[in-house]
């Protein structure tokens, strides 16, 4: 009677372990897309006659989670947002689109809010480092083929404004 009692407590739990494991494989992790906040407005500037390349609305990222963190897990941005990245002090910076799913352009800035380096058409997913090259200060991130259809140089440089809270 014992070993009868055995057999079935063993297939109940084998059975049970069965059941949840092919439970566990029809689960899946949502995550709601993170919309676009409007938090201020950022002037490309022409530094060879201070004409006015284009203005876009911006995100901007300060602290620790949102420098991390970013465009990460987005679908998409308009050709008219950017997200800006503030860092406390300048010094050299790397960026990567590991969890990116959209290609971007990357543009570092120097405390003058002028440009030190691009990466056009950084790839989405990809864990490739992305440098500076020289000590930054800002990061602006915006949809790849915008650098190139502004024609922006390493010279020109960026303007921006909070949006008051």
């Amino acid at each position: 009677m014992k070993k009868h009692s055995l057999k079935i407590v063993l297939f109940a739990l084998l059975t049970l372990g069965v059941v949840s494991c092919k439970d566990e494989k029809n689960q899946q992790v949502l995550t709601k897309e993170i919309p676009f906040t409007k938090e201020g407005t950022l002037s490309l500037v022409r530094s060879t006659n201070d004409s006015l390349i284009a203005t876009l609305d911006i995100e901007i990222a300060e602290g620790d989670y949102e420098t991390a963190t970013g465009l990460m897990y987005r679908n998409s941005m308009r050709d008219d947002q950017a997200m800006l990245f503030i860092f406390e002090r300048e010094s050299p910076l790397s960026f990567y689109m590991k969890n990116t799913q959209f290609p971007l352009d990357i543009i570092y800035l120097n405390k003058a809010l002028q440009i030190v380096e691009v990466h056009r058409d950084a790839k989405p997913f990809d864990p490739t480092p992305l440098p500076s090259g020289r000590p930054a200060k800002y990061v602006l991130e915006v949809n790849a083929g915008l650098v190139a259809k502004w024609k922006l140089l390493p010279i020109d440089r960026a303007e921006f404004s909070r949006i008051n809270p």
